[in-house]
């Protein structure tokens, strides 16, 4: 099944990636929704870093961060990124670049509700990217979280929300012998229609 290509057929991307994802999640031993997610500083670097999938829809794909890290300041300040999926048990990657868009307070606070409890904690006590003096440190601002919050009510920090990339390239891969893969690009959005076609490996 690794070298096998899902039919290619399809005029959707997102059709073809959903295959791809539920295939992916009964071959991967772990998190077959993680991504590598792409960002650009203020400075013109690259900035990359994995970051896990928590929703699909037609019109992309949707990570959730503080706004405060490194990838949030970037996203505010450069709203494009691109993704990368790598299923190594499947030999498989699909990668999608795009404009990023806040997702809406309600998705943001609707998905931070059914977090687990240490993470709704955690979201709260990690100040993401800044210099942390020691572990004893981050331990100490959880537990100041955790007397805040007795109880299961800990709302959604105004800092912490998530982003939507809106592919306007999608291409699928599929590893094959000698080097001689395949490579099927989609190209357009959901709103436009997508040109297909293929690549040389």
């Amino acid at each position: 099944m690794g070298n096998a290509m899902t039919d290619l057929t399809h005029d959707d991307p997102f059709t073809l990636f959903d295959a791809w994802m539920a295939e992916a999640a009964a071959a991967e031993p772990n998190d077959p929704n993680a991504m590598a997610l792409a960002t650009v500083g203020a400075d013109g670097m690259p900035s990359v870093r994995m970051v896990l999938l928590k929703g699909v829809d037609p019109r992309g794909f949707v990570f959730f961060t503080n706004l405060e890290s490194r990838k949030g300041e970037q996203l505010a300040a450069a709203p494009a990124a691109a993704l990368c999926f790598h299923w190594k048990s499947l030999r498989r990657q699909v990668r999608v670049e795009g404009p990023v868009e806040r997702v809406a307070d309600a998705e943001a606070d609707a998905y931070y509700a059914s977090r687990p409890r240490g993470s709704r904690i955690g979201a709260w006590a990690s100040r993401q990217s800044r210099p942390l003096a020691s572990r004893a440190a981050l331990e100490a601002d959880v537990a100041a979280v955790e007397a805040r919050h007795p109880d299961d009510d800990i709302p959604r920090p105004p800092f912490w929300s998530g982003f939507r990339v809106l592919p306007r390239r999608m291409e699928f891969w599929a590893d094959r012998p000698f080097r001689l893969h395949d490579r099927h690009l989609f190209t357009g959005s959901t709103g436009t229609g997508w040109a297909t076609g293929r690549l040389y490996p």
